[in-house]
């Protein structure tokens, strides 16, 4: 989700040996108890699956008021940044596997192809059983609770590591969780690095994992030691491109709400521009009025606005200011912002233009509110830059050339794109969520979330034993048989 989107891998305080053996030894005992409920689940209907989906949205909306409290003690978010990016995806979430269960559940009638002539097919969905699902600080309920839907709905029982660097909601969530769900279903395991160490240690079923693709790299190769399947929702450097063409007033208000959104901190959010040449300045000045109008003219304004999110902490402030200063130090020009607070978590929305390539802003999933403009005047330079990075979770395209459009969509790859738009093929629950190589493996939402935490079994049942005429010994009557069938697959 971002380079620094989990922190539970990275270097801190280390509890106590004794409480980290205890924890360990809790662990372990839940993941036993797991075990026969698992397979206990592989049975359950679909009514027995949405009980549970029912139960966890009614308690998520009626602690709504506890994840406003939470969300602006964690880093001041606003409630209704809570309310969109929080609560309501969640709540889609349920309300569609709720609406669509009882279907994805039955098996799926497949026709048999000539040479399976005489025979059925089906393929029904099965749990997996034992689920992880880790998640990340920057949106902490939506991509905790949201995988849990998807592991429900599938069958699986799951054990839940949220971050601890968002420990206010955090600990709604422990509270939910150990309300509604016996631990045997559903346990969840709140801490630091250690927690996560010796979860992935364990021979899960499957893990879902949403982070960085560094720390994604060491939860595959855990998930090797056991051959356990992932998904994994990871980031990167999210592209826009802006052409000539261009609604610029719609796409300065658009884009910015997707980047400012949660302070930047978001996987999905524009990590960069590339605008047309032609159009850059009229789209600069767009952007500075969009940002006053909605967070105010001078820092003091923005400090005290209360629709902009914080940094989550210090350390990530001082990240952030690294970024932005080693830009500066190298020519990068300022046009909007540029103020950091480390006290107070704070870094303004900044434009900045003029950026070297080898600046760290350029190379480094900035997951903060640092916003660099290219300017560009060749497509396909632009093209060949977006492909010799790695494969981004996300890239928008602001165009009303087809030609344009078409050229980005056939041409590079990315985990989604929005055309004229941002950000919202997250909400989207009948799309596939997800990235590509280092941006993430495999889907959520919706449907594809069911299928991440189920295996599909392909069952075949015979009708009548036509695969005799190939029983040995061979005959001339075989190789006809053969021969013929040769012709009409």
């Amino acid at each position: 989700m971002s380079m620094n989107a989990n922190v539970s891998y990275l270097p801190g305080a280390r509890p106590a040996a004794t409480a980290v053996a205890s924890k360990q030894s809790e662990i372990l005992r839940v993941f036993e108890r797991q075990r026969d409920t698992a397979l206990r689940l592989r049975t359950s209907t679909a009514e027995e699956r949405a009980a549970k989906i029912r139960k966890l949205k009614a308690a998520v909306l009626a602690a709504t008021p506890d994840f406003y409290d939470a969300g602006m003690r964690d880093f001041k978010k606003p409630a209704a940044e809570v309310d969109l990016t929080e609560i309501l995806p969640i709540v889609a979430e349920a309300n569609d596997a709720l609406r669509h269960l009882r279907r994805w559940t039955k098996p799926q009638r497949v026709f048999p192809t000539m040479m399976m002539f005489g025979t059925q097919a089906w393929v029904q969905h099965e749990a997996r059983g034992r689920c992880l699902i880790i998640s990340p600080w920057n949106y902490p309920a939506n991509l905790t609770l949201g995988p849990l839907v998807s592991a429900l709905a599938a069958g699986n029982t799951v054990i839940l590591k949220p971050s601890e660097m968002t420990p206010h909601t955090t600990a709604v969530m422990v509270r939910l969780i150990r309300e509604l769900f016996s631990e045997d279903e559903v346990a969840i395991f709140d801490g630091d690095a250690s927690v996560s160490t010796t979860l992935l240690e364990l021979p899960f079923d499957h893990i879902f994992f949403t982070g960085s693709p560094a720390i994604g790299k060491v939860v595959m190769a855990a998930a090797a030691r056991h051959l356990t399947s992932v998904t994994l929702e990871l980031g990167g450097k999210s592209p826009t491109i802006v052409d000539e063409t261009a609604d610029l007033k719609a796409a300065a208000k658009n884009i910015l709400w997707g980047k400012y959104t949660n302070n930047g901190q978001t996987c999905i959010a524009p990590d960069h521009i590339y605008v047309h040449n032609s159009v850059k300045d009229e789209f600069i000045r767009l952007c500075r009025e969009v940002l006053s109008s909605s967070y105010g003219d001078t820092q003091q304004a923005q400090m005290a606005s209360p629709y902009l999110a914080r940094v989550v902490n210090t350390r990530h402030t001082q990240r952030l200011a690294g970024l932005l200063s080693d830009a500066a130090s190298r020519g990068a020009k300022v046009l909007s912002g540029g103020t950091v607070s480390e006290a107070d978590c704070f870094v303004a929305p900044t434009l900045l233009t003029d950026i070297p390539a080898d600046a760290k802003i350029m190379s480094e999933e900035i997951f903060g509110p640092l916003l660099p403009i290219i300017g560009y005047g060749d497509l396909d330079r632009v093209i060949a830059e977006i492909n010799g990075a790695p494969k981004p979770l996300a890239l928008y395209i602001w165009s009303r050339k087809e030609a344009n459009i078409n050229a980005l969509l056939k041409r590079t790859s990315a985990g989604g794109t929005c055309i004229n738009h941002s950000v919202v093929q997250f909400i989207h629950g009948r799309l596939p969520f997800g990235g590509v190589n280092n941006s993430g493996i495999g889907s959520a939402h919706g449907l594809y979330g069911f299928k991440a935490f189920s295996h599909e079994r392909a069952v075949v049942r015979n009708r009548y034993q036509l695969a005799a005429l190939f029983y040995p010994p061979y005959t001339n009557f075989t190789r006809r048989v053969g021969a013929l069938l040769l012709k009409l697959v």
